[in-house]
């Protein structure tokens, strides 16, 4: 999750009272027309543009800002969003937690309870990604698959998917009462389906490789089976995942046909029979 999991969002970060100062940014547009018939020497500010920009994305300096505003105005339900997103994006997941958990609390009409839904659910994603099911399959897909130590999944848990896979179902579930200005709106209407088809591709690929260990445990063929009803699933939300649609193939070969695991020495490890 390179860079921000979320759209940026301080668009949202206004009170009553800096609405109240909106009018004044027609001032702005003034003196922006001036500076159009002004020499182009005069509009080469590359330094403190340079410098704007550092400033947007200090991070902590943000903390800081969010926690500022909540102590001005702590029924503002945005700005304990805004602080959240800041706190996952410095990997503090914990108080992320809490703070997009009390923006819900205070979102008394869901304006916001879309967004706020998907940051939590980017969050149990984040730890999908980073813990012991992060490893997707890497051992070829076809019926004949070779080990490699440490690629394989030995277990799955299902909270692991089934938990943001539930903040984002009611992220879109929020949308239609999400007060937001556009770019956001498109953002999040397109990024939710797009992150629970990556949950149910996360889901089979580690039900897949959790079939193709070493070990016999007797549910194969049907973490097989549950592994291809969660790739309907994403291919059903998204129909070009190419991922998606190459296992749903191979799986179903594997289902008809069996699958042999071979060890790292190249030796025939476990066969599961197929149906014929």
């Amino acid at each position: 999750m390179g860079g921000r999991r979320n759209p940026p969002l301080l668009c949202l970060n206004m009170s009553e009272d800096e609405k109240e100062l909106e009018p004044e940014e027609s001032n702005s547009e003034e003196v922006t027309n001036a500076e159009a018939d002004a020499p182009l020497e005069a509009e080469e500010p590359e330094d403190s543009e340079l410098e704007e920009e550092e400033v947007e994305f200090d991070l902590e300096a943000q903390v800081e800002e969010f926690r500022r505003q909540i102590e001005e105005d702590p029924e503002n339900c945005v700005h304990h969003y805004n602080l959240g997103e800041a706190l996952a994006e410095l990997g503090q997941s914990e108080e992320a937690q809490e703070a997009f958990e009390q923006a819900l609390l205070l979102d008394k009409d869901q304006a916001f309870s879309a967004i706020i839904h998907f940051g939590i659910g980017n969050l149990y994603y984040h730890q999908l990604m980073s813990g012991i099911q992060s490893t997707v399959v890497k051992s070829s897909v076809g019926l004949h698959s070779q080990h490699k130590a440490g690629d394989t999944i030995s277990s799955v848990n299902d909270d692991d998917y089934a938990i943001p896979l539930r903040e984002f179902e009611a992220a879109i579930q929020g949308i239609p009462t999400l007060q937001a200005d556009e770019e956001i709106m498109e953002y999040i209407s397109k990024n939710v389906p797009q992150q629970i088809a990556t949950v149910y591709y996360k889901w089979a690929s580690d039900l897949f490789d959790k079939a193709r260990q070493i070990s016999n445990y007797g549910d194969e063929v049907k973490d097989i089976k549950q592994g291809l009803k969660y790739l309907k699933k994403t291919v059903d939300i998204d129909p070009n995942h190419t991922q998606a649609n190459l296992m749903v193939k191979y799986g179903k070969k594997m289902l008809q046909e069996g699958f042999s695991i071979y060890d790292e020495y190249g030796f025939v490890a476990k066969e599961i029979q197929g149906t014929g």
